[in-house]
């Protein structure tokens, strides 16, 4: 397996330089295999959707794009998927940042029976409350 760092997605999904951006493409359609997947932590994507939103302002749907094109791609291998998927749907529905859906869903993937938060866009979320 190959870790991928978010630097890489982010030059995969901007093509915003040329020599860094062939590189990646390079990593991400010809290096990754069955025997040698790519792993994507949820730290890199949540810093890869962070970059994209902030540096790059993608819209909702390109970020979230972004995403699942990363989740239904056979040759990665993304940590915690299933909540990966859940804040990708709710980044989808408009209901707050990817980042936050994300926390919310591992900490209800833990067992917490809430997140406390002072983030107003979070408490907008499924599970989270002020404190």
């Amino acid at each position: 397996m190959i870790g991928l760092d978010s630097n890489i997605l982010v030059r995969y999904f901007t093509q915003d330089d040329p020599v860094q951006a062939a590189l990646a493409t390079e990593v991400m359609e010809q290096r990754l295999s069955e025997a040698e997947p790519g792993f994507i932590s949820v730290v890199a994507m949540a810093e890869t959707v962070w970059v994209l939103d902030r540096h790059y302002r993608f819209s909702r749907e390109q970020i979230a794009n972004a995403v699942e094109t990363a989740l239904r791609t056979d040759l990665l291998l993304v940590e915690h998927e299933p909540e990966v998927f859940a804040a990708l749907a709710l980044l989808r529905q408009g209901r707050g940042e990817f980042g936050d859906a994300l926390i919310g869903a591992l900490c209800a993937r833990a067992g917490c029976s809430r997140v406390l938060s002072f983030d107003r866009g979070a408490l907008r979320l499924p599970g989270f409350q002020h404190p």
